[in-house]
Protein backbone atom coordinates (compact mmCIF):
# COMPACT_ATOMS: atom_id res chain seq x y z
CA UNK A 1 0.00 0.00 0.00
CA UNK A 2 1.17 3.39 -1.02
CA UNK A 3 0.61 6.37 1.59
CA UNK A 4 0.91 9.94 0.70
CA UNK A 5 -0.06 13.32 2.87
CA UNK A 6 -1.96 15.80 1.25
CA UNK A 7 -1.19 19.72 2.98
CA UNK A 8 -3.54 22.28 3.64
CA UNK A 9 -2.50 25.86 2.72
CA UNK A 10 -3.05 29.04 2.92
CA UNK A 11 -3.12 32.54 1.03
CA UNK A 12 -0.84 35.15 2.56
CA UNK A 13 -2.33 37.68 0.13
CA UNK A 14 -5.24 37.30 -2.94
CA UNK A 15 -5.31 40.44 -5.32
CA UNK A 16 -8.54 39.80 -8.01
CA UNK A 17 -7.68 41.57 -11.15
CA UNK A 18 -10.55 41.24 -13.06
CA UNK A 19 -13.12 38.49 -15.05
CA UNK A 20 -11.85 37.13 -17.94
CA UNK A 21 -12.67 35.99 -21.11
CA UNK A 22 -13.27 32.02 -20.04
CA UNK A 23 -15.67 33.07 -17.10
CA UNK A 24 -12.71 32.41 -14.52
CA UNK A 25 -11.08 35.55 -12.72
CA UNK A 26 -7.72 36.52 -13.11
CA UNK A 27 -5.86 36.62 -9.76
CA UNK A 28 -2.45 37.15 -8.08
CA UNK A 29 -1.46 35.30 -4.67
CA UNK A 30 0.98 33.73 -2.44
CA UNK A 31 0.27 30.18 -1.75
CA UNK A 32 2.20 28.16 0.92
CA UNK A 33 1.49 24.88 2.67
CA UNK A 34 0.88 24.44 6.09
CA UNK A 35 1.24 20.84 8.57
CA UNK A 36 -1.87 19.93 8.45
CA UNK A 37 -2.97 17.22 6.31
CA UNK A 38 -5.21 14.40 4.67
CA UNK A 39 -3.95 11.10 4.13
CA UNK A 40 -4.45 9.27 1.07
CA UNK A 41 -3.68 5.31 0.64
CA UNK A 42 -3.53 3.47 -2.53
CA UNK A 43 -3.54 -0.03 -3.73
CA UNK A 44 -4.09 -2.37 -7.16
CA UNK A 45 -7.21 -4.31 -7.28
CA UNK A 46 -6.51 -7.75 -8.57
CA UNK A 47 -6.23 -7.92 -12.28
CA UNK A 48 -8.57 -11.24 -11.37
CA UNK A 49 -11.19 -9.22 -10.14
CA UNK A 50 -14.51 -8.47 -12.29
CA UNK A 51 -13.41 -4.47 -11.48
CA UNK A 52 -10.19 -4.73 -11.83
CA UNK A 53 -10.36 -1.15 -13.90
CA UNK A 54 -12.63 0.36 -11.46
CA UNK A 55 -11.48 3.64 -9.09
CA UNK A 56 -12.84 2.58 -5.54
CA UNK A 57 -12.91 5.58 -3.15
CA UNK A 58 -13.12 4.84 0.16
CA UNK A 59 -14.07 8.41 2.68
CA UNK A 60 -16.07 9.59 4.95
CA UNK A 61 -16.33 12.83 3.54
CA UNK A 62 -20.37 13.45 2.70
CA UNK A 63 -20.40 13.87 -0.44
CA UNK A 64 -20.87 11.19 -3.24
CA UNK A 65 -17.60 9.41 -4.58
CA UNK A 66 -18.38 10.70 -8.06
CA UNK A 67 -18.18 14.25 -6.47
CA UNK A 68 -15.16 14.07 -4.66
CA UNK A 69 -11.96 15.66 -6.83
CA UNK A 70 -9.86 12.66 -5.86
CA UNK A 71 -12.40 10.25 -8.10
CA UNK A 72 -11.93 13.32 -11.05
CA UNK A 73 -8.82 13.07 -10.84
CA UNK A 74 -8.39 9.31 -10.83
CA UNK A 75 -10.72 9.26 -13.76
CA UNK A 76 -9.56 12.53 -15.36
CA UNK A 77 -5.55 10.41 -15.35
CA UNK A 78 -6.89 7.06 -16.69
CA UNK A 79 -9.00 8.92 -19.81
CA UNK A 80 -5.92 10.76 -20.83
CA UNK A 81 -3.35 8.03 -20.51
CA UNK A 82 -5.17 5.46 -21.21
CA UNK A 83 -5.20 3.71 -18.28
CA UNK A 84 -6.82 0.00 -18.11
CA UNK A 85 -6.15 -0.64 -14.19
CA UNK A 86 -7.96 0.37 -11.02
CA UNK A 87 -6.82 1.41 -7.62
CA UNK A 88 -8.72 1.42 -4.07
CA UNK A 89 -7.98 4.67 -2.48
CA UNK A 90 -8.52 5.28 1.10
CA UNK A 91 -9.17 9.36 2.03
CA UNK A 92 -8.82 10.38 5.64
CA UNK A 93 -9.97 13.76 5.77
CA UNK A 94 -7.91 15.97 8.50
CA UNK A 95 -8.52 19.28 6.56
CA UNK A 96 -11.69 20.70 6.76
CA UNK A 97 -14.02 21.51 3.43
CA UNK A 98 -15.79 24.53 2.65
CA UNK A 99 -12.49 26.14 4.55
CA UNK A 100 -9.81 28.19 2.50
CA UNK A 101 -7.64 25.32 2.78
CA UNK A 102 -7.31 24.04 -0.23
CA UNK A 103 -8.06 20.20 0.95
CA UNK A 104 -9.86 19.20 -2.29
CA UNK A 105 -6.76 20.47 -4.60
CA UNK A 106 -4.49 19.20 -2.18
CA UNK A 107 -5.88 15.33 -2.58
CA UNK A 108 -6.69 15.34 -6.05
CA UNK A 109 -3.02 16.21 -6.71
CA UNK A 110 -2.17 13.62 -4.63
CA UNK A 111 -4.00 11.15 -5.97
CA UNK A 112 -2.20 12.49 -9.18
CA UNK A 113 1.08 11.77 -7.66
CA UNK A 114 0.15 8.39 -6.44
CA UNK A 115 -1.93 6.90 -9.24
CA UNK A 116 1.36 7.89 -11.49
CA UNK A 117 3.54 5.69 -8.86
CA UNK A 118 1.15 2.79 -8.18
CA UNK A 119 0.15 2.40 -12.30
CA UNK A 120 4.19 3.26 -13.01
CA UNK A 121 3.76 5.97 -15.77
CA UNK A 122 6.51 7.81 -15.38
CA UNK A 123 4.81 10.98 -15.69
CA UNK A 124 6.94 13.90 -14.88
CA UNK A 125 5.41 16.52 -12.67
CA UNK A 126 4.78 19.20 -15.73
CA UNK A 127 3.02 16.43 -17.15
CA UNK A 128 0.76 15.44 -13.62
CA UNK A 129 0.16 19.29 -13.93
CA UNK A 130 -1.35 19.01 -17.68
CA UNK A 131 -4.11 16.87 -15.87
CA UNK A 132 -4.21 18.76 -12.66
CA UNK A 133 -5.23 21.99 -14.72
CA UNK A 134 -8.59 20.28 -15.69
CA UNK A 135 -9.65 19.33 -12.12
CA UNK A 136 -8.94 23.05 -10.23
CA UNK A 137 -7.31 26.49 -10.71
CA UNK A 138 -5.36 25.29 -6.75
CA UNK A 139 -4.49 21.58 -7.81
CA UNK A 140 -1.42 22.29 -10.07
CA UNK A 141 0.33 24.32 -6.65
CA UNK A 142 0.04 21.15 -4.58
CA UNK A 143 2.35 19.13 -7.19
CA UNK A 144 5.18 22.25 -7.10
CA UNK A 145 7.34 23.46 -4.17
CA UNK A 146 5.72 24.81 -0.53
CA UNK A 147 5.33 28.07 -1.50
CA UNK A 148 5.16 29.77 -4.69
CA UNK A 149 3.58 33.38 -6.40
CA UNK A 150 0.64 32.24 -8.59
CA UNK A 151 -1.27 34.37 -11.02
CA UNK A 152 -3.50 33.70 -14.06
CA UNK A 153 -6.53 31.74 -12.80
CA UNK A 154 -4.41 30.16 -10.12
CA UNK A 155 -2.61 27.83 -12.16
CA UNK A 156 0.62 29.69 -13.47
CA UNK A 157 3.89 29.28 -10.52
CA UNK A 158 6.66 31.17 -9.61
CA UNK A 159 8.43 29.36 -6.72
CA UNK A 160 9.72 31.16 -4.00
CA UNK A 161 12.09 29.77 -1.30
CA UNK A 162 10.98 30.26 2.78
CA UNK A 163 14.17 30.66 4.98
CA UNK A 164 12.17 29.17 7.97
CA UNK A 165 8.66 28.19 9.08
CA UNK A 166 6.05 30.62 11.02
CA UNK A 167 4.16 29.15 13.28
CA UNK A 168 0.23 30.04 12.91
CA UNK A 169 -3.28 29.12 14.38
CA UNK A 170 -6.25 28.30 12.44
CA UNK A 171 -9.61 28.99 13.33
CA UNK A 172 -12.33 28.00 11.44
CA UNK A 173 -16.18 28.96 12.05
CA UNK A 174 -19.13 26.24 12.11
CA UNK A 175 -20.12 27.16 8.74
CA UNK A 176 -18.70 26.49 5.39
CA UNK A 177 -17.80 28.37 2.46
CA UNK A 178 -18.32 27.83 -1.86
CA UNK A 179 -15.76 29.19 -3.46
CA UNK A 180 -18.13 29.33 -6.86
CA UNK A 181 -20.10 31.59 -4.51
CA UNK A 182 -17.88 33.89 -3.60
CA UNK A 183 -16.45 34.74 -7.13
CA UNK A 184 -20.27 35.11 -8.33
CA UNK A 185 -20.63 37.50 -5.70
CA UNK A 186 -17.30 39.16 -6.03
CA UNK A 187 -18.43 41.52 -9.07
CA UNK A 188 -21.61 42.32 -7.26
CA UNK A 189 -20.65 44.01 -4.22
CA UNK A 190 -16.77 45.36 -5.28
CA UNK A 191 -15.40 47.07 -8.34
CA UNK A 192 -11.97 47.15 -7.52
CA UNK A 193 -9.75 46.31 -10.37
CA UNK A 194 -6.42 46.99 -10.74
CA UNK A 195 -2.86 45.48 -9.83
CA UNK A 196 -0.86 46.14 -6.65
CA UNK A 197 3.07 47.77 -6.91
CA UNK A 198 4.11 45.83 -3.28
CA UNK A 199 3.50 42.66 -4.25
CA UNK A 200 7.33 41.62 -4.31
CA UNK A 201 7.95 43.74 -0.71
CA UNK A 202 6.02 41.45 0.73
CA UNK A 203 6.75 38.35 -0.70
CA UNK A 204 10.33 38.95 0.73
CA UNK A 205 9.32 39.40 4.16
CA UNK A 206 7.18 36.01 3.89
CA UNK A 207 10.20 34.27 2.55
CA UNK A 208 12.50 35.75 5.48
CA UNK A 209 10.01 35.56 7.93
CA UNK A 210 9.99 39.66 8.67
CA UNK A 211 6.88 39.47 11.07
CA UNK A 212 7.11 42.91 11.27
CA UNK A 213 6.95 43.50 7.69
CA UNK A 214 3.92 41.44 6.67
CA UNK A 215 1.78 44.01 8.21
CA UNK A 216 1.42 45.86 4.93
CA UNK A 217 -1.24 47.21 2.69
CA UNK A 218 -1.81 43.45 0.76
CA UNK A 219 -5.06 42.02 1.85
CA UNK A 220 -7.69 39.33 0.64
CA UNK A 221 -10.15 40.81 -2.15
CA UNK A 222 -12.46 38.18 -1.48
CA UNK A 223 -13.04 38.62 2.43
CA UNK A 224 -15.25 41.55 1.46
CA UNK A 225 -17.77 39.42 0.18
CA UNK A 226 -17.44 36.67 2.57
CA UNK A 227 -17.64 39.08 5.64
CA UNK A 228 -20.71 40.80 3.97
CA UNK A 229 -22.49 37.49 4.68
CA UNK A 230 -20.81 36.13 7.54
CA UNK A 231 -19.30 39.53 9.88
CA UNK A 232 -18.08 36.94 12.39
CA UNK A 233 -15.04 36.06 9.95
CA UNK A 234 -14.00 39.76 10.88
CA UNK A 235 -14.43 39.33 14.85
CA UNK A 236 -11.93 36.44 14.45
CA UNK A 237 -9.63 38.38 12.97
CA UNK A 238 -9.60 41.01 15.45
CA UNK A 239 -9.92 38.74 18.25
CA UNK A 240 -6.38 36.98 17.41
CA UNK A 241 -4.88 40.13 17.28
CA UNK A 242 -6.34 41.08 20.49
CA UNK A 243 -4.50 37.44 21.62
CA UNK A 244 -1.45 38.19 20.28
CA UNK A 245 -1.25 37.83 16.16
CA UNK A 246 0.97 39.95 14.31
CA UNK A 247 -0.59 39.45 10.93
CA UNK A 248 -4.25 38.05 10.73
CA UNK A 249 -5.96 37.37 7.49
CA UNK A 250 -8.73 35.26 5.97
CA UNK A 251 -7.52 32.06 3.41
CA UNK A 252 -9.03 31.48 0.19
CA UNK A 253 -12.59 32.28 -0.17
CA UNK A 254 -13.00 31.06 3.60
CA UNK A 255 -14.62 30.28 6.01
CA UNK A 256 -10.40 30.00 8.06
CA UNK A 257 -9.19 32.76 9.27
CA UNK A 258 -5.43 32.69 10.48
CA UNK A 259 -3.16 34.06 12.52
CA UNK A 260 1.05 34.40 12.87
CA UNK A 261 2.20 34.10 16.27
CA UNK A 262 6.19 34.69 17.19
CA UNK A 263 6.23 31.47 18.84
CA UNK A 264 3.92 28.15 18.83
CA UNK A 265 3.63 28.54 22.78
CA UNK A 266 1.94 31.91 22.31
CA UNK A 267 -0.49 30.20 19.29
CA UNK A 268 -2.05 27.35 21.63
CA UNK A 269 -2.33 29.89 24.51
CA UNK A 270 -4.54 32.00 21.60
CA UNK A 271 -6.46 29.06 20.68
CA UNK A 272 -7.33 28.63 24.23
CA UNK A 273 -10.09 31.85 23.61
CA UNK A 274 -11.39 30.09 20.49
CA UNK A 275 -13.19 26.62 22.39
CA UNK A 276 -16.11 27.64 19.86
CA UNK A 277 -14.40 27.06 16.67
CA UNK A 278 -12.80 24.51 15.16
CA UNK A 279 -8.39 25.37 15.61
CA UNK A 280 -5.53 24.06 14.54
CA UNK A 281 -2.03 25.42 15.73
CA UNK A 282 0.49 24.61 12.55
CA UNK A 283 3.98 25.58 11.03
CA UNK A 284 4.21 26.56 7.25
CA UNK A 285 6.23 24.26 5.25
CA UNK A 286 9.58 25.34 3.97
Amino acid sequence: MLTLKAPAKINWFLTVIGKRDDGYHEIQSLIQKITLYDVLRFSPISEEAAASDNIILETGAPIAAEQNLVYKAAMRLKSRYGVEKGAVIRLEKNIPMGAGLGGGSSDAASALQGLNELWSLGLTADELCLTAEEIGSDVPFFLSGPLSYVYGRGEKLVPRKALRPMDLLLVKPTFEVSTAWVYKNFAILTKKVGKVNNIEHFIRNIERAELNGITGDLSNDLELVTVSSFPVIAEIKEKLRRQGAVFSLMSGSGSTVFGVFESRRLAEQASLYFNDYWTAVVETVI
